[in-house]
């Protein structure tokens, strides 16, 4: 590993105190030997630099799927006390709650093997790509009200069923949040953009339950192997990325004005306590509740499709669960044997509550929450659960993904979108996307392996393996 790092365990690592100047706690990751040599100095100096922040609790913490991002780590995860601690949109990313969900079908492989057709006809259904506008021309009005409300306003408006809120994190709507917060440009960008899938590594995925770990978890998720399944993977597209430039500015100018000290200015802050602060706030809950409804909607259109195709009933094609990547978030949590409210800001990673949560659906209250981790292009996804470990050492939290190893650029040198296409189809999987590029850069070997990543977040106890899901059909972004 690199030099100055402490092993814990056999997969649990420590930046200690005085890696780096003005650290307030250490950092902590979880890595196996192999992942390891695949992590880049840069992250594990951003993971240091953010135990530098004031009011950060017990750890600055990364999961196996860390890498370098803007301001905080991809795959980290830090916790700040209310009164002294701060809200860093570097902490939460451009894609303000990317995340993914996962529905069930009734359907097995034999029923969608080969059908070219089923993925053209979602690719047709769902728009694609960087700019990708929605045919449904939402109105201004219609906006506000997916800011408010979130994936509820989608189901209140035809795009869904009423159990779905109950299988979304925050029941797909954070309080606090604020339009009057989110500018003019954002709001602009955000009208044409509801139920898109954007660009990136943004994903529509038609997969098979190809194993099962845990018995008695799969079947209170809904789960059981064979079935045909869909994972959709997207965020709050233009709208959030314009909300975090436009607070980023205010922000910078408020990391001055209250005179913090920080290592890299990309970590600009608020006090929690801060007009500023709370604004961000505000603004991002707004930007998570639009991602919410959007994601939402695709599953409405994936719905359809597979309704009108098999014809399958809409209603048996229930929500597992959907989770949020990026977002920062009131919690309740234990520190030092005391119940104490955090702001819990993560970043590329997942949130991974345990048995008896208040936070997750009653009917799973004794297996703890679903935790859904994608994998790459072509690679294996899986279904965990929540953990009480991850209660106890990560605020809740797991890994998001494989997480990248080599650039978009690196990736279109190595391989072009045609030859990645005919290599999945030899696999049997079919793909589609805008255009070639789009394939090249999602490419299975420029992230991680998906297998190793949830087998070290298993091993550290933080989320149980529940089922693995392989890819027949991919749209991408």
């Amino acid at each position: 590993m690199i030099e100055g790092v402490k092993r814990i365990s056999n997969i649990e690592w420590e930046v200690p105190v005085g890696y780096i100047p003005d650290m307030r706690v250490p950092g902590r990751f979880f890595l196996s030997e192999s992942l390891g040599n695949m992590l880049e100095p840069g992250a594990l100096q951003q993971l240091a630099n953010v135990a530098t922040m004031p009011g950060i609790i017990r750890h600055s913490l990364a999961m196996p799927d860390i890498h370098w991002g803007y301001g905080f780590p991809i795959g980290g995860v830090a916790a700040f006390s209310l009164e002294s601690g701060v809200i860093s949109p570097g902490g939460v990313g451009f894609d303000i709650n990317c995340g993914v969900r996962l529905i069930t079908t009734p359907l097995s492989l034999k029923d969608v093997s080969g059908r070219r057709d089923l993925i053209d006809q979602l690719f047709n259904a769902v728009p694609t790509g960087v700019g990708a506008k929605s045919a449904k021309k939402l109105p201004a009005r219609a906006l506000e009200e997916m800011m408010v409300k979130g994936a509820r306003w989608a189901v209140e408006n035809g795009f869904g069923l009423p159990r779905d809120l109950v299988r979304c994190e925050e029941s797909g709507c954070m309080k606090g949040a604020s339009i009057s917060t989110v500018s003019d440009k954002a709001r602009q960008r955000g009208i044409p953009q509801g139920g898109t899938l954007g660009s990136g590594n943004h994903f529509l995925e038609v997969q098979v339950v190809s194993e099962i770990f845990d018995p008695v978890a799969a079947k209170a998720f809904g789960i059981r192997e064979g079935q045909v399944c869909c994972m959709i993977h997207c965020g709050s597209r233009g709208l959030g990325h314009q909300v975090c430039t436009d607070h980023l500015k205010l922000l910078e100018a408020a990391t001055k004005k209250y005179q913090i000290k920080l290592p890299d200015r990309q970590l600009a802050c608020a006090p929690l306590t801060s007009p500023e602060g709370k604004d961000y706030f505000s603004a991002m809950a707004a930007a998570a509740n639009y991602a919410w409804a959007n994601r939402q909607m695709i599953t409405h259109e994936t719905r359809r499709v597979l309704s009108k195709m098999f014809r399958i009933a809409y209603e048996d094609m229930p929500l597992v669960y959907d989770v949020a990547h990026n977002v920062a978030k009131f919690e309740d949590h234990v520190v030092d044997g005391k119940s104490m409210r955090v702001c819990v800001h993560r970043k590329g990673a997942t949130r991974a509550f345990g048995p008896g949560s208040a936070d997750i659906p009653p009917e799973l209250s004794t297996i703890g929450q679903p935790v859904i981790i994608p994998g790459s292009m072509g690679t294996s996804s899986y279904v965990l659960r929540g953990t009480a470990t991850a209660m106890e050492k990560t605020f809740g939290s797991t890994c998001h993904g494989a997480g990248r190893v080599m650039s978009r650029s690196q990736a279109k040198k190595k391989m072009t979108g045609k030859e990645v296409t005919e290599n999945l189809l030899k696999q049997g999987i079919i793909v589609r996307a805008p255009h070639d590029n789009a394939i090249a850069d999602e490419a299975p070997d420029v992230y991680k392996p998906s297998d190793e990543v949830v087998g070290v977040v298993h091993e550290a106890g933080i989320s149980r393996l529940v089922a693995r899901l392989t890819p027949v059909g991919v749209i991408k972004g």
